[in-house]
């Protein structure tokens, strides 16, 4: 009998994790020829949600729990996930039903009878964001898939499912600073996209601030391009070229109309403009040696506190 394990990221979800069971039940006993492995990951949250977790595998046999020693973060979570799955596909998914559970049917059958090795899905709409929020999200794929090769796919979701193959190449790839949106596209394999509209959580707020969404933006540019170091570089050419020219320019002006040299203030701008643009660079430069920095220490992705058995 096919295996499907599903890997549950959980922070702070203990709300909604007994509607998610039920919810993820009721679909999963339509699969008759599918044994279901449900492994829910506590990524070191501070309500009940572990002692939900302890509840719900007693209470179904399918669910497993991993839980974290502190908080390590979403994509530690799913790397946990993916590697304690046994499944011949394995699908991760969210427990705020953001991630409708009864799109699984329709993915296994993707992957098992049209020869994909990914099911992927992606929002139609971004209703019930802040409008600035998703301006700003549409506006970063715009901007990454711009300056990278890997090109990602404007309103992906994370809930995907995928063929052990698959699974396998991504824990083949140890590397600190996981970018799960662009590794899944780094990959390659076939890929199959379902649409389906925005869903509101069922219970309890998100857990991505603004920041917390910009500083994730950042490991994606960081992680698949080098593209800035570039644009660094050819900044601080122009600033050369810019500035050669006006000197030219000055010692013209003085010669032929014999002008004295003055514009204090202007200079002041010049040189203010020219240090925050290498500070800007080095910022750069700084962001990709903070990325290798974090490798090279070879920090464990995460600490397992306690698990099931």
């Amino acid at each position: 009998m096919t295996v499907l394990s599903l890997v549950v990221p959980c922070y702070n979800e203990q709300e909604a994790l007994y509607p998610f069971m039920q919810e993820l039940s009721r679909v999963l006993a339509g699969l008759s020829d599918v044994q279901p492995e449900v492994i829910l990951v506590n990524d070191g949250s501070a309500d009940k949600t572990l002692q939900v977790m302890r509840e719900l595998s007693a209470q179904y046999e399918c669910v497993r729990y991993i839980s974290f020693s502190r908080n390590f973060g979403k994509e530690s979570a799913m790397l946990a996930g993916f590697a304690a799955a046994k499944g011949d596909y394995v699908a991760v998914m969210d427990a705020d039903l953001q991630d409708p559970p009864a799109l699984l049917p329709e993915m296994l059958r993707v992957v098992r009878e049209e020869g994909y090795d990914c099911a992927g899905t992606r929002r139609t709409t971004r209703k019930g964001e802040p409008p600035i929020r998703s301006f700003f999200a549409r506006m970063f794929y715009r901007f990454i898939n711009m300056i990278s090769r890997t090109q990602l796919v404007d309103g992906a979701r994370d809930y995907k499912l995928l063929s052990r193959k698959a699974v396998d190449a991504l824990l083949s790839m140890p590397e600190y600073n996981r970018f799960s949106k662009g590794l899944y596209e780094w990959i390659g394999f076939r890929t199959k996209w379902l649409e389906f509209e925005n869903v509101e959580r069922v219970a309890g707020e998100t857990k991505w601030s603004f920041w917390k969404l910009f500083k994730y933006s950042l490991e994606g540019i960081v992680a698949f391009t080098t593209v800035p170091l570039a644009l660094a570089s050819l900044m601080g050419m122009l600033c050369i070229v810019v500035s050669l020219l006006v000197i030219v320019l000055l010692c013209v002006r003085h010669v032929i109309w014999n002008n004295p040299v003055h514009g204090w203030d202007s200079l002041v701008c010049i040189i203010v403009f020219l240090s925050g643009l290498q500070l800007f660079c080095a910022g750069i430069i700084g962001q990709y040696l903070s990325k290798m920095y974090l490798e090279i220490k070879r920090r464990p992705h995460y600490i397992i506190a306690e698990q099931s058995e």
